[in-house]
């Protein structure tokens, strides 16, 4: 099935991606502004449903690489990830059927509408992490071994790299953060391509649909004056970690990450004890107390605790009332395979998997 994404669901997705982000993929702010742009000179996307592919499709998996406080000050332009999507084109001869994010999470849930909408392709209803993470490794096509070169990237100042092959997906990471970390901490990119079938059997199916969705559920609750963030619970079936008050922020920007941490200090029925969140452009462990509370591949979501907006690891700042929440991960990542790559090890920390949501 194939169909317009229609103008009134940017918003939605933009809030829904925001949340299912966990503090990464970039805030989707510029790129929202980018796509009502496109849409008001007459572009449109359309979105396919990726059990529609043929098997033998080619699809591009499409990013805004780098560290997210760079993307606050170097604008999305919609012309650079097109070219990614081109340059993949040229270099392996194989036009594109429909183009896809890599991440759910953030401004890169975005990133495949602004590349379609100018280049008249449609979306897959789909990601490769349910979420965002920050390293080429911690995708479900990784986890399920599938190829990881070639990868194109492009930045502002008419640099393009191919990068033809790597030996593992890990290699692949370093290679490609290489060359970000040189043209200034953030470029387009356009991951190995996909077949139909490949995205059909490690893709993670419908969560643009799921992002929209939840999105409108955030939106529909403030209209109601009713709680956002409640709704978000409900729709997830999520859980509350902690509530309280931004007292510290450490963060800094190196080797193309933005890395650091985040304290809570507690309110109403937790005042009296503080959360420290941990970050790698995403949050990925929650420690109350000093013990860990909820871990990677869980959603850690940061959200406003009167409006239900998404806080990123960028955008946090010191007096913000907060609610710390868990959302569900998709199985494959919470598989022994799967936590190699994006559980609590894969961070540096020493720490055993436990599912907030474990019986």
């Amino acid at each position: 099935m194939i169909r317009d994404f229609e103008p009134g669901e940017i918003d939605p997705l933009a809030v829904g991606a925001w949340i299912l982000g966990t503090g990464g993929g970039g805030s989707p702010y510029l790129a929202q502004l980018n796509l009502k742009k496109l849409y008001k000179e007459g572009r449109r996307c359309k979105l396919i449903d990726p059990l529609a592919l043929n098997d033998g499709d080619a699809v591009a998996v499409v990013s805004k690489m780098g560290a997210p406080l760079v993307g606050q000050e170097r604008l999305v332009d919609p012309a650079h990830l097109a070219r990614a999507v081109r340059l993949m084109e040229e270099y392996t001869g194989k036009p594109f059927r429909a183009v896809m994010s890599v991440e759910i999470g953030g401004g890169n849930a975005l990133s495949p509408f602004l590349a379609g909408a100018v280049l008249d392709i449609p979306v897959v209803d789909a990601d490769a992490m349910g979420r965002a993470y920050p390293e080429a490794q911690m995708t479900s096509f990784a986890i399920g071994d599938l190829q990881m070169y070639p990868l194109t990237l492009v930045d502002c100042r008419d640099n393009e790299a191919i990068v033809a092959k790597t030996p593992t997906w890990k290699w692949m990471e370093r290679v490609s953060r290489s060359i970000c970390t040189e043209v200034g901490s953030t470029s387009a990119t356009c991951k190995a391509p996909r077949t139909g079938r490949e995205v059909k059997d490690w893709g993670i199916l419908h969560t643009v649909t799921k992002a929209i969705s939840l999105g409108q559920a955030v939106l529909d609750a403030r209209a109601a004056h009713t709680d956002p963030v409640e709704a978000v619970l409900k729709h997830e079936g999520g859980l509350t970690l902690f509530k309280g008050k931004i007292s510290d922020v450490d963060r800094t920007t190196a080797g193309g990450f933005l890395r650091g941490s985040a304290t809570i200090e507690g309110l109403d029925g937790d005042r009296g004890s503080k959360v420290e969140l941990a970050f790698q452009n995403e949050w990925a462990v929650a420690f109350r107390d000093g013990q860990p509370i909820a871990m990677t591949p869980d959603l850690i979501c940061l959200l406003d605790s009167v409006s239900g907006e998404a806080i990123g690891t960028e955008t946090v700042r010191y007096g913000q009332r907060v609610t710390a929440v868990a959302l569900p991960s998709p199985k494959l990542l919470q598989t022994p395979k799967g936590l190699l790559h994006v559980g609590p090890r894969a961070f540096g920390y020493d720490i055993d998997y436990r599912s907030v949501f474990a019986a």
